[in-house]
């Protein structure tokens, strides 16, 4: 048994396992409490809701940051250094029941959050062979899924049965990620780096289609994480309880269809898999701005996050593309990217949620209309130099 698990700890995608299992934890018990929370604790409205979100989403639009940050600290130091900072955010949220406490607290916790994602991308794209790196993402998310099902029936059975108060209930999810943080860094090398990533901020013409399609990503995310959640509260008076419960649901779902997503993904290709994507967001998002039975509201949430797996499609396209060297920095820049919109469009659309919460979800389709046409420019089998259907043979540009 020890020499196997030895043999284990020498395998950086292990690492990355360990990883997808912890963050999940801390992450997933903040989301199934937060609009409870807000709204049960700190008498949150749909204006300070969206505030919220806005100010979560900034230090992923500070990520670019994380290039400076590898000056001082390796990407494998700094991804557990970031996945600690989540589990003390999250762990401290619930200590703080007002407006001013959970936008300090939820600032912490997104400051780890994003910079853990971000380098966890960027790790991910390093360790994983071209030739399965969907699938391997694939098992990640369902790895995530399965640390979020143990996440959310957490927060189900104390709430429900143990009848714990919530800051007990975030202590316990932080906490949790912040352990196996400190596991992960004693139990785990130090793994060299199969190619030195730049550092330096790093913007290619070349890589213009994959920036696209991630701030479209971007700014259609933020409609399901912000509101599609805060909708089975507001409208359908779900409890937290009941909330943990649809979770529950979605993360044994994804789960088992996430390994299958990424092999679907290496068999079909990009093009094909995030048309499949996009084709989908647009009904479902016309259905939640009609929709008044809860039971079909559930079922457009689970639909919407299963059609969300596909999105490593947009990774796969880049490794596929990118210069071995630009992977670290191009993560950077990327949620940079993918969070220019998130920075400013909760507070917009927590405004027009007021007025019109129909209209919300409705802008939300015409995003996934725009991804897809988008995507059509993707080629069947992008390479450098390869990079869109408009592609020449030119040469690359060089990394100088």
């Amino acid at each position: 048994m020890l020499p196997s698990l030895n043999k284990l700890r020498t395998r950086p995608e292990f690492l990355l396992f360990a990883m997808a299992a912890a963050m999940p934890i801390a992450f997933g018990t903040w989301q199934a409490l937060l609009n409870n929370f807000a709204i049960e604790q700190a008498a949150f409205t749909g204006v300070e809701i969206g505030i919220l979100q806005s100010l979560r989403e900034v230090p992923g639009f500070l990520a670019f940051a994380v290039i400076f940050l590898l000056f001082v600290f390796k990407e494998q130091t700094l991804a557990l250094l970031s996945l600690g900072i989540l589990g003390i955010g999250t762990a401290l949220t619930g200590y703080f029941p007002n407006v001013l406490g959970l936008y300090i607290t939820t600032a912490i916790m997104s400051v780890g959050f994003h910079y853990y994602e971000t380098l966890n991308q960027s790790l991910s794209l390093q360790w994983f062979e071209k030739r399965n790196a969907a699938h391997n993402l694939g098992r990640m998310i369902a790895i995530g899924s399965s640390a979020s099902l143990v996440s959310f029936a957490m927060v189900w059975l104390t709430l429900e049965w143990l009848q714990l108060p919530m800051k007990w209930v975030y202590l316990i999810g932080g906490g949790v990620t912040f352990i196996i943080a400190l596991l992960c860094g004693w139990g785990f090398p130090k793994f060299p780096e199969k190619v030195e990533q730049h550092k330096k901020l790093i913007l290619r013409k070349r890589y213009w289609l994959y920036y696209a399609l991630t701030f479209m990503a971007g700014a259609r995310r933020q409609i399901f994480v912000v509101f599609a959640g805060f909708l089975m509260v507001e409208k359908f008076n779900f409890s937290a309880g009941e909330i943990a419960l649809m979770f529950l649901a979605n993360c044994a779902l994804n789960m088992l269809i996430a390994p299958k997503i990424g092999r679907l993904i290496d068999h079909w290709g990009e093009r094909k898999a995030l048309t499949l994507e996009y084709v989908g967001l647009i009904g479902v998002f016309v259905c939640y701005a009609f929709v008044n039975n809860p039971w079909l509201a559930v079922a457009l949430y689970i639909i919407d996050h299963l059609f969300f797996s596909l999105a490593i499609a947009q990774k796969t396209y880049f490794q596929k593309i990118a210069d071995p060297a630009d992977i670290a920095p191009t993560a950077g820049v990327a949620f940079t990217i993918n969070h220019i919109a998130a920075v400013v469009l909760p507070v917009c659309y927590g405004l027009l949620w007021s007025i019109s919460p129909a209209a919300v979800f409705l802008s939300g389709a015409a995003l996934a209309a725009i991804s897809l046409l988008l995507s059509q420019l993707i080629p069947s089998a992008p390479t450098a130099g390869n990079e869109t259907q408009w592609s020449t043979p030119d040469p690359i540009e060089s990394s100088g």
